[in-house]
This record gives structure tokens, sequence and C-alpha cells, in this order.
């Protein structure tokens, strides 16, 4: 970095003046503006900030900035943002150990015979624009307790937070690592990685236990795979199976959807799913007014033993797809197109003369198309009481599948995970940077007054726009 702006640092700290210093232009008396102070958010006229934090002069940016003729000089290794952050840490530092003695450096201590300067080690800090060296200062008898870089701290919140986004992209730890010694020229160890990480964990879990809403309109649930490793240890040895992800995405009173948890168990079942459900019920779910989900057996009975007057859908995406698995490529089209004319249908009703007319049609070659979706039927119809506006936001679980899609595809890269912690962590960033996505759900304003319609008290008045 040139010299003048290292000269120009060390003058200021010594409190001595560096000169008056002027840019280029013209800066007489009749070119300069009127009288009074500029306004917010102009040059000299501080921040717009709310909480008032003043914006640095232009002239001391300038100052800096003098000599810096390329991006090596601002931000290379030996460049300006390094030196700067170098250089306010150690003043910060000192700042603190002159506060700690009572008295400035080269001033004798209170009374004659207190604590004093010790002289300064060395640290090398890890930090969101790479190594950082910084000398720390030292007290003679040990007392100090620094804030701004506590003794045994190697690492700046900065980099924590470049670690936790790459590993929440679905990086490995030996990505993230490689990643960080190239653009930042960071040696970062993988334990460190690790317990960086792991830190995710107690977010994860307070998230699992937060309280929850005492209504949802609409529950939509579902399961994904994920690969888990069980016994030994340091993810080596044991058994990588197949555990199910269960999770529960809840639309709001206001339309907004959340998701409400996740948990894990080797395979999908009703069973289990009664579980999830009395847990919602412990953190605070009164009631579900529509519980939208696959053609799991069982599940129904499950959703009707914790939330009786709870309607199910079954996910029209799951019956058409599962009823297309039987069908011949070339007649796909054809039998999807039957499909479509029940579950457009105007009412109940109607959807049923069309189920009869589907069977008529294609019962002599796919009886079992239609006999799974008479099995199902008071599961299949409860949408079509509504709007067609409406239905959409009723039918499918394609909500939860898209974040299934979502954390799919950060997931890819692994090939399975060494404990049901590592996938909870991951998962749990997944969840939380889809979530910032999502919007209101569709036409919810009509959906509202739709719902209230039926479900009458159940769906509390002052939520209606």
């Amino acid at each position: 970095m040139p010299k003048q702006f290292m000269s120009n640092v060390e003058i200021e700290e010594r409190g001595e003046s560096a000169g008056e210093w002027s840019p280029a232009g013209d800066h007489s008396p009749a070119a300069r503006p009127p009288a009074g102070p500029p306004l917010p958010g102009l040059p000299g006229g501080g921040s717009l900030d709310p909480l008032g934090v003043e914006e640095l002069p232009d002239e001391l940016i300038d100052r800096l900035l003098a000599g810096v003729r390329t991006q090596e000089d601002l931000l290379g290794g030996e460049g300006l943002v390094r030196q700067l952050t170098r250089r306010f840490l150690e003043r910060a530092l000192a700042i603190e150990l002159t506060e700690h003695l009572g008295y400035e450096p080269g001033e004798a201590p209170p009374g004659g015979a207190g604590n004093s300067r010790n002289g300064h080690g060395r640290k090398t800090l890890q930090t969101g624009e790479g190594a950082v060296q910084i000398r720390t200062p030292r007290d003679r008898r040990g007392s100090f307790e620094p804030q701004i870089v506590a003794k045994g701290e190697r690492r700046l919140a900065g980099l924590e937070q470049k670690i936790v986004a790459m590993y929440a992209r679905g990086m490995t730890v030996r990505d993230i690592r490689g990643q960080l010694a190239e653009i930042y020229g960071t040696d970062v160890s993988p334990d460190l990685i690790s317990r960086v990480t792991d830190a995710v964990l107690e977010d994860a879990r307070a998230w699992q236990q937060r309280p929850l809403e005492a209504v949802y309109p609409i529950v939509y649930m579902d399961a994904l795979q994920v690969k888990i490793r069980e016994g030994g240890a340091g993810g080596k040895g044991g058994v990588v199976r197949n555990h199910a992800c269960y999770l529960a995405v809840g639309v709001r009173l206001d339309g907004r959807r959340e998701t409400l948890g996740m948990w894990f168990q080797q395979t999908e079942g009703a069973k289990f799913w009664m579980a999830v459900l009395t847990e919602l019920r412990q953190r605070g779910v009164q009631d579900v007014l529509i519980a939208c989900v696959d053609g799991l057996t069982g599940f129904t009975e499950a959703i009707e033993a914790v939330y009786p007057q709870a309607w199910t859908q079954t996910c029209l995406v799951h019956m058409v797809r599962g009823s297309l698995k039987f069908v011949p490529y070339k007649d796909r089209r054809k039998v999807a197109a039957d499909l479509k004319a029940i579950y457009t249908a105007a009412d109940a009703d109607e959807a049923e003369l069309m189920l009869e007319a589907f069977a008529e049609t294609w019962d002599h070659r796919f009886p079992m198309i239609s006999a799974s979706w008479r099995r199902a039927w008071e599961q299949i119809t409860p949408f079509l009481a509504f709007p067609a506006d409406v239905r959409r936001i009723i039918y499918t679980t394609n909500t939860i599948e898209a974040l299934n899609r979502q954390i799919r595809k950060i997931i890819k890269t692994r090939g399975h995970f060494p404990t049901e912690d590592a996938a909870r962590k991951l998962l749990y960033l997944a969840i939380t940077n889809a979530e910032h996505n999502w919007r209101r759900a569709y036409n919810w304003s009509n959906a509202l007054v739709a719902l209230k319609i039926h479900f009458g008290d159940r769906l509390p008045d002052t939520l209606i726009d």
C-alpha cells in the first residue's frame, strides 16, 4: 500500500496535523454551495440510516484512496481493505486497553505503581477479507480481557456467515475449504468449518420447538427420502439407509406460508404422521381446516385422530401420476384428458358422472384406475366445494413439492449424510432460504371468504378483508 496512506494514518493517530489537503477541482468560496447544513444522504450531510449512523466524509475516503490504482491495491493481499481491517482492529484494542488501565500511553500509572502496558503479541485472524495479522496489546498483570477480539478468538463473525452461507447452498466441508482458500487466501481447517456449521443445530432445534399459530386454514404434508449413515463413527463404517424426512407447510390466516417442522423416520407411514400431528397440537395448533396430503394409506385416519373436524384432501397431482403409471406412453395423453374432466367438473355430482364415463371408456384396459379413484373419492372431492379460482391452492401439495425440489437440488451433490444431525442442519438452512422467496398464497382474499362460508366460526372474523 502506498506510504502516503500509512503516514497519514500514523500522523492522525499521534494527534498531529497531516497538513491541508485539497482534492482537484474548484473549491473557491464562489463555487461552494449556500450556507446551511447539507441534506441527509448528500456528501457531508450524514446518513439516511434511521439509526443515525453518519457516513464517513468524502474527504476522508479520498485520502484513504490516494494512490489506489488497481483492484489489487484495494482488495488484494496487502490492499487497502485488509490494511484498514488490521489498523481498525489494532486501534480498537489499544483504546480498550487504555480504558482498562485508566491512563493514556506515555503517562505514568495512577499512584505510580499500578498495572501497565507490556508490549504486544501477534495473532492471525480469519476474516471475511482473508487472513489478517494484528498486534494485540498486553498488560503486565494479565487482567486485560478485550471484547473486540477476545483472547483465543481466531476468526471474525463475517467469516462464519460466509461458511454458513456456502454450507446452506449444499457445499461440502472440502468444497468450502477450497473456496475460502481460492477466493480469500484463507486456510480453514475442516474441524473449524464443522464447528461453525454445528452452531446451526441450536437454531434448528429452537425453530423446531417454536410455538405455532392456533389455526391454519390449510396444511400440506409430504415426505422426501434422504440417505443417512447408521452406526460407525466419524462418518465411517455402518450402513447407509434411506430415511423419510417428514415436512409440514401451513398457510397462516394472513396467507403467508411457513414450514411447521421436519421429522426423520426410516420409512413414511401414517402412524408416524399421527405423532407429527400430535406434536403440532402440543406446539399450539388447535385447528386445521384442510389437510392436503398424498394418498398414503391410513393418512385420513391419522388426521382425524388428532383433528377430527379437518377435511382431508388427497393431492390430485399424486392421484393422476399414480394412475398414469399403468398406462402405455401412447395412451397417456388421452387418459390424462379424461381424468382432467373429472377434477375440473363444476361440482362433486358432475365429477362422479365424469368418473362413470371414464370407467366406461377405459375399464376394459385399466380397471385399476377407476377403482383407485372410487376408493379415495371422499378425499378427492372436498376441493370441488370451492370456487374455481380458489381450488388451485387446495387440491395439490405443489407448495411442499416445490420445497422438496429445492432441497433435492441442494443435497444432490452428497451421496449421503454421516448423521441425522448433519441432515437436519442442512435441510433447516435449505428451508429457511426457500422461505425468503415465498409469497402470499394465490388469490388469498377470495379463498379466505370461501373458507369462512364453509367453516364458519372456526375461522376468526378479524382476518376477513
